[in-house]
């Protein structure tokens, strides 16, 4: 890992991990920390500058967080974004209070002054939106700040320490409705702290194989491999670094996309000659789900289905020490521990948590310290092929949460083949890249319809896609009528069982991180 890292200090903001996200993709390697973090850990992390979060919380109550002391004892660079902002300037002297007003979503700053973070991005006398969040302002800013900028309902907008390289924002930098926001955190890691952005995804991929290597030695490592990108990712990376000492278990339950489980095994054991277990346990898992319709319980029982099947093929192998899972790094961030407590989490490929205590497998987690769209870089550094790579989001449970009601193979059969055809024609209108999650969904309720001379009653099917940047929030995305009509006519006249074709509009509001 780049001896160049930035160290984020979390006070419970939903969008923290954008902060994260945008230091990396200025070049520079950077991991969260909940702001009570023991100190003796954000020292061994050597960070070469500190951001502060935002957070829920307001400056003014009693026990309201703060940063440790030793960041402004340490000599770092340090910007504070909107909480961060606030707990910045109460501990180094100066004032914060409620505001009169109040500002939330899109705002307008006008820049009062130069400052270190400005280079190619805002000049004096400018006007730039960013966005607010914010009940609190600064009334006072400590001895050593100068405003840089303001806002209606921020009169220290940005306050700026230059001599001590130290930065308040209380608008939020990180989020793309602060269109040059990245560039500002940019030269934070870049000019500010002297950082030259070296952290590549080839540098990862050599530096965790060699900790791969010296993590399981001579040992066996067991994967459970479902398809998605980051079991596969994982997958081709452990076994670049110790090839057939790595068994991969395909648990196929059937209620995969159309063609996607012969696609597993062409390109691990064909392409790649992985070792590769492909258990078809489809007639298992269908035959617990009949019956079944509610969501939550159908997650349920695949995730435990899942689990038996996969310790049931571990077993017949024998021998193995380790478990390779594709665990990502907003699987562990400490996310809302900084104001709610510990919550960090082991992924599980059917969102049911990790697997049991008793099968004393040690974990090999070489995805850990990657966001989705580095998973995405990593696997085309390794060479995987852009259809796994690139494959939108795709909940562990598969069809089962979007065949509504009962699961049975014939829906499942008829949902694949709608699905086929609807993704088959976002890629032939050059769209799937544009979409960021796109799927067919066979609805519980049957239309009455004619076709040709003939009155018919079948399954009605709902289509969807949404647009996103960071997988926060989403927006629907803006089909054309001609395509729509195009997708519609081909599934009632190509897949028997549906008649009726809907497009669902509704859109993802922030606040959460998965989509399912």
């Amino acid at each position: 890992m780049s001896d160049e890292k930035i160290l984020i200090l979390d006070f419970g903001s939903q969008v923290t991990q954008l902060i994260a996200r945008r230091v990396r993709e200025s070049g520079v390697y950077c991991e969260i920390l909940p702001f009570n973090a023991d100190v003796a850990r954000m020292q061994a992390f050597a960070p070469k500058g500190i951001i502060l979060s935002g957070g829920p919380a307001s400056v003014a109550d009693e026990g309201s967080p703060r940063a440790p002391a030793w960041v402004f004892e340490s000599g770092l660079p340090v910007m504070g974004i909107c909480y961060g902002q606030m707990t910045m300037c109460v501990q180094l002297g100066g004032q914060a209070k409620g505001a009169e007003i109040r500002e939330f979503g899109r705002a307008y700053v006008d820049v009062v002054a130069d400052c270190g973070l400005f280079e190619g991005v805002w000049s004096e006398g400018a006007r730039e939106q960013v966005w607010m969040s914010h009940g609190d302002h600064i009334s006072a800013p400590p001895p050593g700040f100068r405003t840089v900028a303001v806002s209606e309902g921020a009169p220290y907008a940005l306050i700026a320490d230059d001599a001590r390289k130290y930065y308040g924002l209380m608008f939020h930098p990180e989020v793309v409705h602060t269109p040059h926001g990245a560039q500002l955190i940019r030269n934070f890691t870049h000019k500010v702290c002297g950082l030259k952005g070296d952290w590549t995804m080839a540098s990862f991929r050599h530096a965790e194989i060699a900790k791969i290597r010296a993590q399981v030695g001579s040992g066996k490592v067991i994967c459970g491999l479902s398809g998605g990108v980051d079991s596969s990712v994982a997958a081709a990376l452990i076994h670049e670094a110790i090839g057939d000492q790595l068994t991969c278990i395909f648990v196929d339950h059937g209620l995969l996309r159309a063609g996607e489980a012969e696609e597993v095994v062409r390109v691990f054991r064909d392409q790649f000659n992985i070792k590769l277990v492909h258990r078809d346990a489809s007639d298992l898992f269908l035959g617990q789900l009949a019956g079944v319709t509610d969501p939550e319980q159908k997650r349920k029982i695949i995730g435990k289905l899942f689990i038996d099947v996969f310790d049931e093929e571990a077993g017949k192998l024998g021998g193995a020490e380790f478990l390779a899972q594709g665990t990502l790094y907003p699987d562990v961030i400490e996310s809302v521990s900084a104001i709610g407590g510990p919550s960090v989490t082991i992924k599980s490929h059917h969102n049911v948590g990790g697997l049991p205590a008793y099968m004393k497998l040690k974990l090999v987690e070489p995805l850990r310290e990657l966001f989705k769209d580095e998973v995405r870089a990593l696997g085309r550094e390794l060479g995987l092929p852009e259809t796994i790579v690139g494959r939108h989001p795709f909940p562990g449970p598969g069809l089962a949460i979007r065949v509504l009601g009962e699961v049975t193979r014939e829906k499942v059969a008829v949902l694949q083949k709608a699905d086929a055809i609807y993704l088959e024609e976002i890629r032939a209108a050059g769209l799937y890249d544009a979409i960021w999650q796109a799927f067919a969904v066979l609805l519980p309720v049957k239309s009455v319809g004619v076709m040709g001379d003939g009155r018919t009653y079948d399954n009605v099917c709902a289509l969807r896609a949404v647009t996103s940047t960071d997988g926060m929030t989403a927006d629907v995305y803006p089909y054309d009528v001609g395509f729509l009509t195009r997708v519609a006519g081909r599934i009632v006249n190509e897949v028997r069982g549906i008649n009726r074709v809907t497009y669902d509009i509704t859109s993802k509001p922030p606040g959460t991180i998965e989509w399912e």
